[in-house]
């Protein structure tokens, strides 16, 4: 850990809340770097960092300078904060933690509250893209929207929200409409909206408050509907979609499943709404991020599947990507001679605060009877404990074969067999958190 992550790790103490009153003091001790920036701001459930991503790599394509800032990092935390190709620099991080932990110490003896670890990690960010001038500055949303730190952005470009499902409930609220509200929260006056989002009751949400603000408002889940596969399998997908009267035919896209052709068209509309067109076949096939559904060949026709799924939707989206990419795979043959379905052992880890027994049960129905599991755990201090999952999964319907409480050790004897027999598993597939995969992934 790096000394100014240590700086920044020690606000963790004043845990999450909601609310601009404390970036709106630390803006403002800054030279208010959130009205210099030109800003792309995506908010969802699921999908909204690929979406960010795809943005980003096609702006950049088009020969733009760009910023990016997504949450949570996985392997680096330096991943968080990326301009023009490259991450923040160790330097430019140091030195940009001291100006805003500076800020924040103002804040605290000004009003008595201080800002929170993500308040602080966005301020950086923001500071450091106009600092370099960036032509775009694509912003992920933290958590919800309405309150979220980076929602401090009075005008952005576009205001993109990629999909609405059931996530940080104790936060946004218990059912679909409510989420959707704190979501539209980044909806702003007259500023354009795009819609990724299917559930029909979220979606009317967002499009009464579009409206209500005056906000044009452009509906990407009608385009997936009509979008034109023509090719998909672990290295992506190839597709054609209409938009806006605009013909994109043959698209590339290098992350797979159904649900990255969904977040790809969703940044292909906005990025069609920018008039911004110059980058898209670049960019979107070379945008990639660690661990969704990231495919990793192990030899002999196996492969391990990396997939930070942390709800229910990321549970039924990794699920059926595993059964397109399984068609087939399995070692044993049926009776007209032709592959089974893959087998599966899951390396898994969730959250105490998400919806696990209905996670696993989609986990354990992917699995099926020649499936299996390992239950473990990451060092997160939310994280269900590996013995207790165990007992999760077998509730759910799922075969345990391991109970491994260090993440590293469970990748081992996955990969490694340990009695295992990893050979009779056609997919490893490890899921459950990102905060797992920043353990698993070397």
């Amino acid at each position: 850990m790096s000394e100014a992550q240590k700086k920044i790790s020690a606000f963790l103490k004043f845990g999450s809340r909601l609310g601009l009153e404390r970036m709106d003091y630390l803006m403002g001790a800054l030279g208010r770097p959130d009205e210099a920036l030109r800003v792309l701001h995506v908010a969802g459930t699921n999908g909204k960092g690929s979406v960010c991503r795809y943005l980003y790599e096609s702006l950049l394509a088009a020969g733009h300078t760009a910023g990016l800032f997504i949450s949570p990092y996985v392997l680096d935390f330096r991943e968080r904060i990326s301009a023009d190709g490259a991450w923040i620099s160790e330097a430019d991080l140091e030195r940009l933690t001291d100006e805003v932990i500076a800020a924040a110490d103002g804040c605290l003896r000004d009003t008595g509250e201080s800002p929170t670890e993500f308040e602080i990690i966005t301020a950086i960010g923001l500071l450091y893209f106009a600092s370099r001038g960036v032509d775009y500055a694509v912003l992920e949303v933290g958590l919800g929207g309405r309150g979220d730190a980076t929602n401090i952005v009075k005008k952005p470009l576009v205001s993109i929200i990629t999909s609405i499902s059931r996530d940080h409930m104790e936060q946004l609220g218990d059912t679909t409409e409510k989420i959707a509200f704190e979501k539209a929260g980044i909806i702003k006056a007259g500023c354009p909206v795009v819609s990724g989002v299917t559930d029909r009751a979220a979606q009317k949400v967002i499009a009464r408050r579009a409206y209500e603000l005056g906000a044009p408002f452009f509906d990407a889940s009608r385009v997936v509907r009509t979008v034109r596969v023509h090719e998909t399998g672990p290295g992506g997908s190839r597709f054609s979609a209409d938009i806006e009267g605009r013909h994109y035919d043959g698209i590339e896209i290098a992350m797979p499943g159904a649900h990255q052709i969904e977040n790809a068209v969703t940044a292909l509309c906005a990025l069609e709404v920018l008039k911004e067109r110059g980058g898209v076949r670049e960019g979107m096939k070379r945008a990639v991020m660690p661990a969704r559904c990231q495919v990793v060949p192990l030899g002999g026709g196996r492969i391990a599947i990396y997939d930070g799924a942390h709800n229910v939707a990321g549970a039924r989206a990794l699920a059926e990507t595993l059964a397109q990419l399984g068609a087939g795979r399995g070692a044993a043959a049926d009776g007209d001679g032709v592959s089974g379905a893959a087998r599966i052992l899951f390396v898994v880890s969730i959250l105490r605060d998400k919806e696990a027994a209905e996670m696993l049960r989609v986990f354990a129905e992917a699995a099926g009877p020649s499936g299996a599991f390992i239950a473990t755990q990451s060092a997160n201090e939310r994280c269900i404990p590996a013995a207790e999952l165990a007992d999760m999964i077998d509730a759910a319907g799922g075969r345990v074969v391991a109970v491994c409480p260090d993440a590293a050790e469970a990748a081992k004897r996955a990969s490694d067999g340990d009695g295992l027999a990893p050979t009779e598993y056609d997919m490893i597939v490890y899921a459950g958190s990102l905060y797992l995969m920043g353990e698993v992934l070397v």
